[in-house]
């Protein structure tokens, strides 16, 4: 009995440790509070940004103005997986007892894996020494890459100073934008960055009181050199002469599958003697999504007064059936109700793009949207778009949009 009795005692103390190292992993979970986060990228820099937990299934991530809610958050072993919004990227780390987050971010279409790390209780981005040597408040312009053959291209820096420093703004080029960047200017050290989900940017920079001079970092595998001069009348090329029909072409025509696998093209009677926006989008591509969501509400509101929308979606998913579930996904979270249509997956090369659309110069930006009139003939194809991060550009191309739609419609 006693010998019975003492492997009854021997085997509760390992069922009770068992359970107390169960009971440890589960309650390892995200901590409600503020988190500053970094991704290590090359020349030991790295990218910041600020979040906060609400409970242990939902975060916000915040750069400027924007706010991107999380709420697709899973512990699985020792470990949160914090899925980001419509994008197929995710954060995967462990959690130590000081609420402290190491791990990595992840990029599976595109096989890249970044080291990721968080502070918790901590909601400071960039920090500040000497404070801001000038005021950089105002319009840029900017050459990335310069002298670099068919890496060169032109931005227009547009930047907002606070008394305390902060710097937020974007840089606009001919094929969207860099969405809400936030940072600092702490003496003449510039330093904005952003993580929207898909991507994560830093820009750094020695400034003076008319130039800069510096680098941007798109995650770990990218760096190129920028300048700019201070230029309040600076204008980029217009978005509305970029992308264009080759000559002998007046119409658009293809036919690609939905996400039931049923084809879907210009000529279904859906579409016949009606105003069409044909989108050229991805689910991975930020501008897109921005983009998506002023469509959808755009159509929710006027798709009875016979205007349609119909995306082409260019997808980096190695298969069909994980495009279709991207594609479904970003439908579902912004609630598109226009189709959106698989021109491609295993890749967004904008030169194969091209050739699923051969009548088109060619495919410069991801997103591009191509204005079709009831006869069928495309009237303007607009390159890029300005997002809510441009502030009046954004206000100025929602004006022109809706504009030329109802002028389309009224012919």
């Amino acid at each position: 009995m006693r010998y019975i009795f003492g492997l009854l005692v021997i085997s509760l103390l390992f069922s009770c440790k068992d359970d107390k190292k169960n009971n440890t992993l589960s309650d390892n979970k995200l901590e409600t509070g503020s988190y500053r986060a970094w991704i290590s990228i090359q020349d030991n820099e790295e990218i910041p940004f600020v979040f906060e937990v609400e409970s242990d299934k939902k975060l916000n991530i915040y750069n400027a103005e924007e706010t991107i809610v999380v709420d697709e958050i899973e512990y699985k072993n020792d470990s949160v997986y914090i899925n980001l919004p419509v994008f197929e990227d995710y954060l995967v780390a462990k959690i130590n007892q000081d609420n402290n987050l190491s791990g990595y971010y992840i990029s599976p279409d595109r096989n890249r894996k970044v080291p990721f790390e968080a502070t918790f209780k901590n909601a400071i981005r960039f920090g500040t020494g000497t404070g801001a040597a000038y005021n950089i408040e105002g319009v840029w312009e900017t050459v990335f890459s310069k002298g670099v053959e068919e890496d060169e291209y032109l931005a227009k820096g547009i930047f907002k100073q606070y008394d305390n420093g902060k710097i937020t703004g974007t840089f606009r080029t001919t094929t969207g934008d860099y969405r809400y960047l936030e940072g600092v200017l702490d003496g003449t050290r510039l330093k904005l960055s952003t993580f929207d989900g898909a991507h994560a940017f830093l820009f750094t920079a020695k400034v003076t009181d008319s130039t800069m001079n510096g680098y941007f970092y798109s995650g770990n595998h990218w760096k190129e050199p920028f300048e700019a001069k201070r230029s309040q009348d600076f204008e980029l090329p217009s978005a509305n002469e970029l992308t264009y029909l080759k000559e002998g072409y007046d119409s658009l025509d293809f036919v690609f599958s939905n996400t039931s696998d049923e084809l879907v093209g210009l000529k279904d009677d859906r579409f016949k003697d009606k105003v069409v926006v044909v989108q050229i989008m991805g689910t991975w591509c930020p501008n897109c999504l921005d983009e998506s969501k002023y469509y959808a509400d755009f159509y929710k509101k006027n798709k009875d007064k016979g205007v349609e929308f119909i995306a082409l979606a260019f997808e980096y998913a190695k298969d069909k059936e994980t495009a279709f579930s991207r594609i479904d996904r970003l439908a579902y979270k912004i609630d598109i109700d226009y189709p959106i249509l698989l021109a491609q997956y295993g890749g967004a090369d904008k030169s194969k793009a091209q050739k699923k659309l051969p009548m088109l110069n060619h495919v410069l930006s991801y997103p591009t949207s191509i204005f079709i009139d009831k006869k069928g003939k495309v009237r303007k194809i607009h390159t890029g778009f300005n997002g809510p991060a441009t502030g009046e550009k954004y206000t100025e191309f929602k004006k022109e949009f809706e504009s030329f739609v109802a002028e389309l419609l009224n012919e």
